[in-house]
């Protein structure tokens, strides 16, 4: 029995010994991972003035809100910035919710002929890099269509993705078959399942949907660089660049318009950290 007690003893110091292991290493990770996002803020409380690297510190030397002031007067366009920014995010975020709902359904619970070769010709679509179709997606855009400078530009090549699509109906497939045939012999059609039956049970996908969507269109930079050359167009991760210059930089004043471009992503997250935590399953497990 001494024995038993000594391994047993034993065992649990080294449980508690990597418990703590681990615990340091979790820590240390967030630290890492925390570091920026804390150096951005701080930097925004510094003084608004011309900064090279070497003259740049963790802890702002005088603690100011002048870099905010500079933000906003710095373009008289640089409220419009945030604003274009959520223009195209949440327009794109509605065509996504719509269109990419109704492919998935159809993929899901509609059998038409060429489905499986349409859904496989999206999933190939999927695996090919975004930056492999900028510059065709570009000429389009410029040459054929003459949308630069629009919000159409912006918004229209994301309006539905091949990953949404996929998503939704990963998740419209655990809904019962039966139920949705029950709802066809009352005289529902098509429409009316899709809106009355599907849609009320599929709150948990059209969210996690949205916040995926909202997350990166209002984070993208490449493709609103592309198509926008007017300042009043801009969004606001495209307008910081501006405070970048060939031999110096406008560092607070640009930390202070990333501190308030990443403002609306820690509220989406804190108000509705429940659903991006079910977006790591959902649609995981075919019903």
């Amino acid at each position: 029995m001494t024995g038993l007690y000594s391994k047993h003893l034993e065992n649990r110091k080294k449980a508690v010994f990597r418990n703590i292991l681990l615990t340091f290493v979790l820590i240390f990770l967030a630290l890492v991972t925390l570091f920026p996002i804390f150096y951005m803020i701080m930097s925004s409380f510094g003084p608004a003035v011309a900064t090279s690297g070497d003259t740049r510190s963790i802890f702002p030397k005088r603690w100011t809100l002048d870099s905010y002031r500079a933000f906003f007067n710095f373009s008289p366009h640089s409220l419009r910035w945030i604003g274009n920014s959520f223009i195209v995010s949440i327009c794109t975020v509605l065509g996504n919710v719509v269109f990419a709902s109704m492919a998935g359904y159809a993929f899901a619970k509609i059998n038409f002929k060429g489905s499986k070769w349409l859904f496989g010709l999206m999933l190939v679509a999927m695996m090919i890099p975004y930056q492999v179709t900028q510059v065709p997606l570009y000429i389009l855009i410029s040459n054929k269509l003459k949308m630069t400078n629009t919000y159409a530009a912006m918004i229209l090549p994301g309006i539905v993705t091949s990953y949404n699509i996929f998503l939704s109906k990963q998740f419209f497939q655990s809904i019962p078959t039966p139920l949705l045939e029950s709802a066809k012999l009352d005289g529902c059609t098509q429409m009316g399942i899709f809106t009355r039956i599907v849609l009320p049970l599929s709150k948990t996908v059209l969210a996690v949907m949205a916040i995926n969507t909202f997350m990166s269109t209002w984070n993208t930079f490449f493709w609103p660089f592309l198509v926008t050359s007017r300042d009043s167009m801009f969004t606001i991760q495209v307008g910081l660049k501006t405070f970048k210059f060939a031999n110096e930089t406008l560092f607070a004043p640009m930390m202070a318009g990333a501190t308030l471009s990443a403002l609306p992503m820690f509220i989406l997250f804190f108000a509705l950290q429940k659903y991006f935590l079910e977006g790591v399953t959902v649609g995981a497990v075919k019903g």
